[in-house]
């Protein structure tokens, strides 16, 4: 074992002996002083970077949901029962893919009647047309009577009228009958499936719930506090629920300008860019953290150069300059103000480009030699 004392200039070690020829149960310890010379100290290796005197902002932190900007409940137009289901909770599908099938046994039967009854009422429309067509050359021949010629033509009008209906009819049906089969309005995903096989539906009955994929943007609720403060078209970085290490960016796109009644917060819509929209699901949780600017500029350092004590001191290192231009350990009390962008302001005790420590300040003390390294940008 030693033991060192710098002041004194020596070292203090404890050796062990044993005297031989002698039987000693635990031993014996001697005490031998040893003149050593101390060792100067060596400068520590820090690195450093300049206090800057920047705008001061402050952070705010908001928690919302990533939305879409298509999201519908799919729904029947015709009463059915359902004898396919081609998709299920999850699945991806693109615009105008077949979802869900019902029986079209009754509906084309409907459609084929209507069909026949629209050929039928063309048939007798055109034989009108026809023998108005004959009595209208034998009028000038006085061989029919002109009121014979009036109510043949009463009746074409009303043998185009009974056509005309008959064939919207078969449209009709012909229409009822496509929309027994329902597809997709727009790609997206399934996110809910509200029906099976041998169910019966009715018109307007929701079937599916597709979500798009397409046009995402991320939904906050802000305290009218900060109303005043945001700006649409400022920039805006976020973090996913999923993966809260990797920090994306989006922009303000437009601030609803109603409040929600008892909670006192306006909807921020935020547009998230190309590649952020790449990671993004609809009902994803998001954190946003927001620079809202203060108006008023100070001294700010790298979070790195702040040291906290127990009893309460905040402290910078700072680089000053000994007799013969050596570089040493300076300590600064300082108060601290807002934090923001991985900076913390400086309200007092410390001056704008000074030289600060951010690595290796642990166990500084004043005055000790350092060895420089500049903090690359």
């Amino acid at each position: 074992m030693v033991q060192a004392n710098r002041k004194e200039g020596i070292f203090l070690r404890q050796i062990p002996l044993v005297f031989p020829g002698h039987s000693l149960r635990y031993g014996v310890l001697a005490m031998l002083l040893v003149l050593t010379p101390a060792r100067a100290d060596s400068p520590v290796p820090v690195v450093v970077t300049s206090a800057m005197e920047v705008p001061i902002l402050r952070e705010l932190s908001l928690h919302g949901t990533v939305t879409a900007e298509r999201n519908a409940r799919l729904s029947v137009a015709t009463e059915g029962l359902v004898c396919a289901v081609n998709v299920d909770t999850g699945d991806r599908v693109p615009a105008g893919a077949l979802l869900l099938e019902l029986d079209p046994e009754l509906a084309r039967l409907r459609r084929d009647a209507a069909q026949a009854s629209a050929a039928q009422a063309r048939i007798r429309r055109d034989d009108a047309r026809r023998r108005l067509q004959e009595a209208r050359v034998l009028l000038p021949q006085r061989s029919i009577a002109e009121t014979a010629v009036r109510e043949l033509e009463a009746a074409q009008e009303e043998a185009a009228m009974f056509a005309q209906q008959a064939q919207a009819e078969a449209a009709l049906q012909e229409a009822l009958l496509q929309r027994h089969s329902l597809r997709a309005p727009f790609a997206g995903v399934i996110s809910t499936r509200l029906t099976d096989l041998g169910e019966w539906l009715a018109p307007g009955q929701p079937v599916f719930e597709l979500v798009g994929l397409e046009g995402l943007r991320l939904d906050f609720a802000v305290p009218e506090d900060h109303l005043e403060s945001l700006r649409p078209g400022a920039e805006v970085d976020f973090v996913t629920g999923a993966q809260p290490a990797v920090r994306h960016r989006g922009r303000i796109d437009s601030i609803v300008p109603v409040a929600e009644p008892g909670a006192r917060t306006f909807l921020l819509r935020v547009q998230p860019d190309a590649e952020a929209a790449r990671v993004l699901l609809p009902g994803m949780s998001v954190t946003a953290l927001l620079q809202l600017a203060t108006g008023r500029s100070g001294v700010t350092v790298p979070r790195d150069a702040i040291l906290r004590h127990p009893d309460g001191r905040v402290v910078v290192w700072s680089v000053d300059e000994a007799a013969g231009g050596a570089a040493v350990a300076l300590e600064n009390v300082v108060k601290t103000g807002l934090a923001f962008g991985g900076r913390i302001e400086i309200s007092t005790g410390l001056a704008p480009g000074r030289r600060v420590v951010v690595r290796g300040n642990e166990a500084l003390r004043p005055g000790q030699l350092l060895s420089v390294t500049e903090a690359a940008p």
